[in-house]
């Protein structure tokens, strides 16, 4: 059994235009070593025929029903042997043809390694730059990307899967729990990975989105929703006309400590 340093996962449902620029990216790389896998939920627009008419550039591929996107990539996790996976979703696409010979050296002991994201929208583009240090702020208000993440295959096994039960925020939890409760190590890359399309379902699906953040935040990281409110009104004391003039008159002084 050959074993990779990458594999590239790309699960796709009746996108078959999607498919073709994400495949496409990938067979197109310059640098070859990696293993590739493409999971389809049992398309009927043709993305199965296409994908077996690329099958000689594909480790493994299959074609069957699903019960969602996070049960796709959970089945790709399964499949993967390489040391660590790339998310590459029908419709996102890698930055270039040598984005891989370029940072694959990168990967190297950290669990997470990431870079910034090309956004492409209908009439405009945009890099988005990620932060260099992440904290509990960073998943409270957004996140890192998925497209443009490589993760340590060993962190599923060891913290578990995708939640499946989430419709499209469990890769958001995932980075949440492993980066914040469980303190995995990281490095961000100051480049551009991938190109993002902003026209997927959590784009599309705000209301969904906000839903499951929520509700998984209210379940599961309650304390920092805790302690990011108990900053907020910190702040807000800080800034208070009163608190300044009281701490100008000497009192209060505890609050210069914080």
């Amino acid at each position: 059994m050959k074993n990779y340093k990458l594999t590239i996962i790309t699960i796709n449902l009746n996108n078959l235009e999607g498919l073709k620029r994400t495949i496409s990216s990938v067979v197109s790389q310059k640098n070859k070593q990696f293993e590739y896998i493409v999971i389809d939920g049992g398309s009927n627009d043709g993305s199965a025929n296409y994908i077996e008419s690329k099958n000689s550039n594909i480790n493994y591929w299959v074609s069957e029903k699903d019960s969602g996107i996070y049960n796709a990539m959970n089945k790709g996790i399964k499949k993967a042997k390489g040391e660590y996976l790339l998310f590459l979703n029908s419709g996102d696409e890698l930055y270039s043809d040598v984005v891989l010979s370029e940072n694959i050296n990168h990967l190297h002991t950290e669990d997470l390694i990431y870079f910034n994201i090309h956004q492409i929208f209908d009439k405009s583009t945009n890099i988005y730059k990620y932060p260099k240090e992440l904290d509990y702020k960073t998943f409270l208000l957004g996140t890192i990307g998925h497209p443009t993440t490589f993760i340590k295959r060993s962190l599923f096994a060891k913290y578990g899967m995708y939640d499946e039960s989430l419709k499209i925020v469990s890769d958001w939890k995932f980075f949440f729990l492993v980066v914040v409760k469980f303190k995995v190590t990281y490095k961000k890359v100051d480049k551009i990975l991938s190109n993002f399309y902003n026209d997927g379902i959590s784009v599309i699906n705000t209301e969904l989105n906000n839903k499951e953040r929520n509700l998984v935040i209210n379940t599961d990281f309650k304390e920092y929703k805790r302690l990011y409110e108990l900053e907020i009104l910190l702040s807000h004391l800080k800034k208070s006309r009163f608190i300044a003039f009281l701490n100008n008159l000497g009192f209060l002084k505890y609050i210069k400590k914080y």
